[in-house]
């Protein structure tokens, strides 16, 4: 069974956890599909030479340039979560989606400076930090379904 098939049982179980699992395998899906092809894409860059990001001002800029762009989409994705008009699975899942540019975006940045260690592991360690919350922060963005009055 695939990932979209267990994602689309778990969605259809009507249940919290049922939506907490198809909402995190939709999220890393999603980051899959921001990070894979950034490694292959730093390579190439790395590849050509460009200059490396040297000294701690630069190296914290383009950091600090991270952890606000990570906070600001972590943000947005939960408001998206939390978004009372429409469905509740619909606004959990989008906002599911959308949560993974959190760790995304720092990623590919890392990427784009493969060739300076310092950049790489700031912007990677951000990266996973981005990751672990919103991993453990998601199961508070999904809102309760209202259920029907007879």
């Amino acid at each position: 069974m695939g990932v979209l098939d267990a994602m689309t049982r778990d969605l259809h179980a009507g249940d919290r956890a049922g939506l907490l699992r198809a909402c995190r395998r939709a999220y890393l899906l999603a980051l899959a599909a921001l990070v894979l092809p950034g490694l292959p894409l730093g390579a190439l860059l790395a590849a050509l030479n460009p200059a490396p990001l040297t000294g701690a001002g630069g190296v914290l800029a383009v950091t600090l340039l991270a952890v606000i762009l990570a906070a600001v989409t972590a943000r947005l994705a939960r408001r998206a979560a939390q978004n009372p008009e429409g469905p509740a699975r619909q606004a959990a899942l989008t906002g599911a989606i959308q949560a993974a540019t959190a760790p995304g975006v720092p990623f590919l940045i890392g990427c784009a400076f493969l060739g300076s260690g310092a950049a790489l592991l700031a912007l990677w360690g951000v990266a996973l930090l981005a990751h672990a919350l919103v991993w453990w922060q998601l199961p508070g963005w999904l809102r309760a379904e209202p259920t029907p009055t007879a």
